[in-house]
């Protein structure tokens, strides 16, 4: 039996979700293989936008980034390993140390931020998809 990868030709009948779910898919595909080319997972991206404001503590990494002690803890061993990030003890407190961007580190978050666009193709610059998209997520954040 042969599976046809082709999806139908009609999308206008697709369920929203589903036209949600593709694009959000064929995007995410897209800006791995991007964001692959500069060293950098998608997570890895998050958490250097995390820290472009000052060091952090791992766990307020982690809490920010939204995932766990354990998935930000070889988030920050892949970044410290390219180069993108330095851990140092917290002078406040021993026990904690800071994930902290290098110059390399906010050298590829500024040329990963300048891709995107170019990735998004048109949407890239289209103000009023990229305010229709915060709209969408921030309501169904808040269960309305």
């Amino acid at each position: 039996m042969t599976v046809s990868t082709t999806p139908e030709p009609d999308l206008s009948s697709w369920p929203t979700g589903r036209l949600l779910a593709v694009a959000a898919r064929l995007v995410e595909h897209r800006w791995a293989a991007v964001l692959d080319g500069m060293g950098l997972t998608h997570a890895g991206l998050i958490a250097l936008h995390t820290l472009r404001d000052g060091p952090l503590p791992q766990r307020t990494l982690a809490q920010r980034c939204q995932v766990t002690d354990q998935t930000m803890s070889r988030t920050v061993d892949r970044l410290a390993k390219a180069g993108f990030v330095t851990r140092t003890a917290d002078p406040r407190d021993a026990r904690r140390h800071l994930a902290k961007l290098t110059a390399r580190g906010r050298a590829v978050h500024e040329r990963a931020v300048r891709e995107e666009p170019a990735l998004l193709g048109v949407l890239g610059d289209d103000d009023a998809f990229r305010t229709g998209l915060l709209d969408l997520i921030t309501r169904l954040s808040a269960g309305g």
